[in-house]
């Protein structure tokens, strides 16, 4: 499927389906890509230049304008925005548990993976491009955490797509020496200083962590259920560093769990 295929309208906005096909996973599957085109009202029939908001994550779909605010109304002033839901969130086919259950083993599913990095994300964006915009010029993106990742990418693999790169937070190691060995290492020592700080903030929670992490060692076997139908093991519980020791109110929304 190379044709846009409009999918719904309504007031200033128009959401559109466009198919990809993945080659190289022992099968073809075509994927459906959804975006979205908002324009502001009374700007439908102008000719105005085009946004593409590549969304953070990894795993978020994009925003759903429901009011004219915030960094969008700023956007519509200028550009048609064109807000892209990427392989396996929002209304493009979704990457869900029960989805990556159905191949038959763990090295079909990681070829099947291989196809939802950045790499992909850019040649989808580069897709909806040359299909979207008139006479198939460059045009602007702007890269939210994940995004900016997905951005630089993109900006490697076809810059002659891009006429600017908006960059929101979201910066991939890319110096010299800068490698994901030397990303990790200094992130590891944050963690470790975070776990610090939490600890002497709440020492209480020192035993309260080492019961429900010999309770989830122990119940392995018969396994603590999660309501999003995975398991909830002792490295899973070490996950919610994520937010609870990296934000300013995450050590009070951990505490409180």
């Amino acid at each position: 499927m190379s044709s846009l295929v409009p999918y719904n309208c309504y007031g200033s906005t128009q959401s559109r389906f466009i198919g990809r096909v993945i080659a190289g996973t022992g099968r073809r599957e075509v994927i459906s890509i959804f975006a979205r085109e908002v324009v502001a009202v009374a700007k439908e029939d102008q000719s105005l230049p085009y946004l593409l908001f590549l969304q953070g994550g990894p795993g978020f779909e994009s925003p759903r304008p429901t009011e004219g605010s915030g960094w969008i109304l700023k956007a519509c002033e200028e550009f048609r925005v064109i807000l892209m839901d990427q392989r396996g969130t929002g209304l493009s086919t979704l990457l869900t548990t029960s989805s990556m259950l159905q191949f038959k083993s763990a090295r079909d599913l990681a070829d099947y993976l291989k196809h939802s990095r950045a790499d992909s994300i850019a040649n989808d964006a580069e897709f909806i491009c040359v299909r979207l915009v008139p006479g198939s010029g460059p045009w602007t993106i702007l890269g939210q955490s994940y995004g900016g990742f997905c951005a630089i990418t993109y900006l490697s693999f076809a810059p002659q797509g891009l006429k600017q790169v908006l960059l929101t937070g979201g910066i991939p190691p890319i110096g010299d020496g800068c490698t994901a060995d030397t990303v990790y290492g200094a992130c590891f020592e944050q963690v470790a200083r975070q776990n610090k700080k939490y600890y002497k903030r709440y020492p209480r929670d020192i035993e309260v962590v080492r019961e429900v992490v010999n309770y989830l060692a122990e119940s392995e076997g018969s396994r603590v259920p999660l309501p999003s139908g995975g398991i909830l093991t002792p490295r899973g519980l070490q996950l919610l560093d994520l937010s609870g020791l990296g934000s300013s109110a995450g050590f009070e929304q951990l505490h409180s769990l």
